[in-house]
């Protein structure tokens, strides 16, 4: 893939900034006010007041029967945010994983996922990394949300809101430098055309390093957005995103050495900026265009109508040199591995709602009846790594563990080359009724046909007799019921039910095979009650107690044998208690706080190293953090952050552990004028050594030391 250097991006960004500046410019003429709808999420500075995506009806959450987060652009702001994973360090329930140094992959409730994540409620589930310049909030839904989201959802799912032109006249420039070479710029362009035409663009340039020596990370995005209200009734939006993300796969550190008498060990200690593998040769990269259209109409106060389409054409490639594990006592000498893999995917999606808000029975009603269509084409090819003399494996000293090895390509019989379709089309119906004027209940079901299709196109050491297509139609019901009462108009208590499936393709849809193909989908069963409460207009404080029970689990068919074959008769559960808070205390203090509680595990022996009673991978028992900023004066700000995470294991064998860590954050905000601010954040304060997360027993991320960057924001 042709690579666009900084200095070509740069003018790149410099050029669409003066044109789109004026032709901004050449716009201010006089626009008469228009009306616009409420956005998708409504925030006031760190706390959410509604999130569309919770019922697909304009609810406040506090009326919304589950846990859900959402991470204001004020808080993405204020932390410096660039990412998903970054933005859940102070959000209650979710974790984050490795993802093999070239996707994001987050841990809900206990249960990992890359394919659970949407932009604007609907799918976008490439394996890749996203970044937050275009968006307005990020929705995280904690449990299965099927009813909502379809298939999947085991935990959790994360949903970006972007942002869309809305007849507000925006003209913001974003300079960020910082340690390890970070540089980056990005622009929100905004104006109102016509009464009836508006439009937007938000651009994004980063160039950096990393604290990992030999890690680079290039992106550059653009998604233009126009807005056309053709009455006061009807809104049609249309956008565009082309996005690149170029960096090193980054998979970390091994773990110790392993004995009889150590079983459990902890991660090689090392500096954090070693490099195990091959910098140099080991690329990921992953290009996206996405078309999306909205179609918005009321046509009464009492009945709206709302259609997506979004059209999505991902290729993502990776190469990793990477770390297996340390080969002698001494720890001296380690192994190393190698593969390659391609994924392009075609997502075609299409989402219509229809709300109506009546009253029979004694009762209001608001009702949603939906239907889902979509269709994903995907295609992966990989080749295994060979060193000399066509060695799958290269022991080299853990000392000189970076360099540039020889290696050879190839693929055997157990490397992926597939085509795969997904269809799925799905009907659904919600009704959130008043039952009395503190009782409230929202019951729902969504009824799926989840095709999946399989060609198996592997011909190295692949039996010509067996089977190489595979097609699975399952069928799935999934109910949502809650009840909410609330004893006073800022507070409400609720009770939850829900339940989604995990088809045997599973989250990239391809996982169809032989042995598989006639198993019944991996179910989830969340039972949730929480407390909501509005603790003041400006501040409010979430509780959420749930059980998320999965079964189907592929199993030993005789614990008392790892031999033995394995039948989806496994059970997991996760018990917790999540905690959150979010907004103003004062006109000058405000906090986002969360603390968590898990206790996961699997209640049946999986294989002959994961037994019963084995925790998940990189889920702590306990987690907390607390965010606080106070305004000064009216120009200068100051925050501080604290994060602490539990013991967690690198994998679901809980032979390797990830020590405890506590981060201490901050930042300072100055306003030079109303138009030009400076803002500094520091992370990791007391440059502690921590392990972040893992994706194995062998690859495990070290934390980043102390980093600082610096941002200036100008508003014309």
């Amino acid at each position: 893939m042709p690579v666009l250097r900084p200095s070509a991006l740069t003018a790149l960004l410099v050029s669409c900034l003066s044109a789109i500046t004026a032709w901004a410019e050449e716009a201010e003429t006089e626009v008469s006010p228009l009306v616009v709808t409420a956005r998708p999420s409504e925030t006031s500075g760190y706390k959410a007041v509604s999130a569309r995506s919770a019922t697909k009806t304009d609810t406040l959450l506090i009326d919304a029967p589950q846990s859900v987060t959402v991470v204001s652009a004020q808080q993405i702001s204020d932390q410096g945010i660039m990412s998903i994973g970054e933005a859940v360090r102070y959000t209650p329930g979710v974790f984050v994983a490795q993802g093999e140094g070239n996707r994001e992959t987050l841990v809900f409730r206990g249960n990992p996922t890359t394919g659970d994540f949407f932009v604007d409620g609907v799918r976008d589930d490439i394996q890749t990394y996203r970044d937050l310049y275009n968006i307005e909030t990020l929705e995280i839904f904690k449990g299965p949300n099927a009813m909502i989201f379809g298939r999947g959802g085991i935990g959790g799912v994360a949903n970006r809101v972007t942002k869309t032109a809305d007849w507000q006249v925006l003209k913001t420039l974003k300079l960020v430098v910082g340690t390890d070479q970070l540089h980056r710029a990005s622009l929100d362009l905004g104006h109102p055309i016509t009464a009836g035409l508006a439009l937007r663009v938000n651009a994004v340039l980063e160039d950096s390093q990393s604290y990992r020596r030999g890690v680079m990370l290039q992106r550059w995005g653009v998604n233009p957005t126009a807005s056309f209200r053709l009455s006061n009734d009807t809104l049609i939006q249309a956008s565009f995103e082309h996005f690149e993300d170029d960096r090193t796969a980054d998979r970390g550190v091994p773990s110790r050495y392993q004995t009889a008498s150590s079983p459990t060990v902890g991660p090689l200690t090392t500096k954090p900026s070693q490099f195990f593998g091959d910098s140099a040769n080991s690329p990921t990269w992953t290009d996206t265009n996405a078309a999306n259209l909205l179609l918005a109409h009321e046509f009464s106060d009492q009945i709206s109508l709302r259609s997506r389409l979004r059209i999505a054409a991902y290729d993502k490639a990776y190469q990793n040199i990477y770390a297996t594990s340390i080969v002698d006592p001494a720890e001296t000498l380690v192994g190393i591995a190698a593969y390659r893999s391609s994924t392009q995917r075609e997502n075609l999606i299409s989402q219509t709602d229809l709300v109506a808000k009546l009253r029979f029975g004694g009762m209001s009603h608001s009702i949603l009846a939906g239907l889902e269509l979509g269709r994903q084409a995907t295609s992966n090819s990989r080749f295994e790594g060979r060193f000399a003399g066509s060695a799958a494996t290269l022991t080299v000293p853990v000392a000189t563990s970076d360099g540039v090895r020889a290696i050879s390509w190839v693929q055997t019989a157990s490397s992926t080359e597939n085509d795969g379709l997904a269809r799925v089309s799905a009907a659904y119906v919600q009704d959130q009724a008043d039952l009395a004027t503190n009782l409230k209940v929202v019951v729902g079901v969504r009824v799926e046909r989840f095709i999946t299709e399989v060609d198996d196109r592997r011909t190295v050491g692949f039996p010509t007799s067996q089977q190489r297509r595979f097609k699975v139609t399952d069928d799935l019901t999934s109910p949502r019921i809650g009840l909410i009462y609330k004893p006073i108009p800022s507070a409400s208590v609720y009770a939850a039910y829900s339940k989604t499936y995990q088809p045997r393709g599973g989250d990239q849809l391809t996982s169809l095979s032989i042995t598989n193909q006639n198993l019944d989908p991996e179910e989830f069963k969340n039972r949730e009650v929480g407390l909501k409460w509005d603790v003041k207009p400006t501040l409010s404080f979430t509780a959420a107690l749930f059980q998320l029970d999965r079964t189907n689990v592929l199993a030993l068919s005789n614990p008392r044998d790892p031999a033995s074959a394995t039948i989806p008769i496994g059970r997991q559960r996760t018990q917790g208690l999540e905690l959150g808070a979010a907004g103003a205390i004062t006109s000058k203090l405000s906090l986002v706080a969360a603390y968590t509680y898990s206790n996961a595990r699997f209640l049946d022996s999986v294989s002959g190293t994961v037994t019963a009673g084995a925790r998940p991978a990189n889920l702590p028992k306990q987690s907390a953090s607390l965010w606080t900023r106070y305004q000064v004066t009216p120009s200068l700000a100051a925050a501080l952050g604290w994060s602490h995470l539990g013991l967690r294991y690198a994998s679901t064998e809980n032979r390797v552990f990830l020590p405890a860590y506590d981060r201490l954050d901050a930042a300072v905000f100055y306003s030079i004028s109303p138009d030009l601010s400076v803002q500094l954040n520091l992370e990791n304060l007391t440059n502690a050594r921590y392990f972040a997360f893992a994706n194995n027993n062998t690859n495990i991320t070290p934390g980043a030391p102390l980093t600082g960057k610096v941002s200036l924001t100008r508003r014309f």
